[in-house]
């Protein structure tokens, strides 16, 4: 590496296409690295849900050095580009692949969650030789790693925002936990029992929760007895309908025609204005929500109110983080919400995503913060252009090119969107 010359390999953490797109182009850089999974085996978070599927299309879905692996490994057949995958279909048809190619096999160290990275005898204060300094990465389990650069793709998935209105937990949050679903669930599969004839409050205003919407209204017409609220703070919904007609993803353009007809039938009754206080379990088992006067009683909450990162581990380096969003200070203009969407997020790399501290960067939806207008394709792009700048190959690396699809909105950084059939949509992973 050109640019530094300091003890152990560039660690990738996180095994997501992001991680792993970062980790196929230091192959082709000839730069020595290692990734780090927390979970058993590739793409853990989007394990979770696998039954979601996507509505960028596979040739937003793929990323350029990692196909070249693939195609040079043999073996391989590259999905039909126009179709739509399912997170499990991305998993087992692209990265499950990937992971065993030469390049990237035993490359890769699952269940290595990291808790803490620094540099070796630097805490944040002390300047003189920092840059000089390896980084030391901690594991959960103790183990301590060396690295020569740290890009850090860990993503968002395992931090929700909380559901009360003013940012910070909602009084009882944690006590009620056991009625409170993750984002996503399989409504129509794997979680089926625990909303068929009960009553579930959707919190939140982007595709997430449009998504499990979509799918609790066709649980409810399956199953008498399904009530489905969908809870949101705002007065008006237009963004979370979205483009409509106008995306240029159809499947992501239909989520706001199909959850405004949800809305006007009454199969989905909408609760606005609702910013959340409290959150009370009730004697049988149900669990009450309390925004002022108004109240609420469900069987369960599910918290689709987007994610947020996870700085702590990275408290020690020499961070600039934007003050709103927690991206760095120079990518938070281009990926506001309140001024983009997904598909109008402009191109950006490693300038936008340099720190204070030389060879630490985060990308994938972790560089996001908590704007929610990440894409796949993003993802790849920004990690072509910081391997490149580990290379020490400027040209490149500032040579930033993004073709995304115009969109209606991004409303979380886990935007879905339900099929004409059953299933559901994401651009995002």
């Amino acid at each position: 590496m050109s640019e530094q010359n300091l003890a152990g390999p560039v660690v990738v953490i996180g095994a997501g296409p992001v991680g792993l797109a970062a980790a196929a182009h230091l192959a082709e850089r000839g730069i020595d690295f290692l990734v780090l999974e927390s979970g058993s085996g590739v793409a853990a978070a989007i394990q979770e849900w696998r039954h979601v599927k996507l509505f960028s299309p596979w040739r937003y879905d793929l990323d350029s050095a990692a196909r070249r692996l693939l195609e040079q490994a043999g073996g391989w057949t590259e999905p039909e580009l126009g179709t739509l995958p399912t997170g499990g279909e991305l998993i087992d048809s692209y990265l499950e692949p990937l992971t065993k190619t030469p390049a990237l096999s035993g490359r890769i160290r699952y269940g290595a969650e990291v808790v803490a990275i620094t540099r070796v005898g630097f805490d944040r204060i002390r300047t003189d030789g920092r840059e000089r300094a390896p980084f030391l990465i901690r594991l959960a389990d103790g183990t301590e790693l060396l690295a020569s650069a740290v890009i850090d793709a860990a993503g968002t998935w395992r931090h929700p925002n909380v559901l009360g209105g003013s940012g910070i937990p909602a009084r009882g949050e944690a006590v009620a936990a056991g009625n409170i679903a993750h984002a996503l669930p399989d409504v129509l599969g794997r979680d089926r029992e625990r909303f068929a004839g009960r009553r579930t409050a959707v919190l939140g205003a982007g595709h997430s929760a449009s998504t499990t919407l979509l799918e609790l209204g066709e649980l409810a017409g399956d199953v008498p007895g399904t009530e489905v609220l969908w809870v949101v703070r705002g007065a008006d919904q237009a963004r979370t309908y979205g483009g409509g007609e106008a995306d240029e993803l159809p499947a992501r353009g239909a989520l706001g025609t199909r959850l405004k007809k949800l809305v006007r039938s009454g199969q989905v009754t909408l609760v606005s204005g609702f910013r959340t206080e409290e959150l009370a379990p009730t004697a049988d088992g149900q669990v009450e929500l309390i925004a002022g006067d108004q109240r609420i009683v469900v069987d369960t909450v599910v918290n689709s109110t987007g994610f947020r990162p996870d700085h702590d581990m990275v408290s020690e380096l020499r961070l600039d983080l934007d003050p709103i969003l927690g991206s760095t200070r120079a990518l938070a203009p281009l990926i506001d919400p309140n001024e983009h969407s997904c598909g109008t997020v402009p191109p950006h790399g490693v300038d936008e995503l340099t720190h204070p501290e030389p060879g630490y960067y985060a990308i994938g939806a972790k560089s996001y913060g908590r704007a929610p207008t990440f894409l796949l394709a993003t993802g790849y792009e920004q990690a072509r252009s910081v391997v490149a700048a580990l290379a020490g190959d400027w040209t490149a690396a500032r040579d930033v090119q993004l073709d995304l699809p115009e969109t209606g909105v991004c409303s979380s950084n886990l935007t879905v969107i339900g099929s004409a059939a059953t299933k559901q949509s994401s651009c995002c992973s």
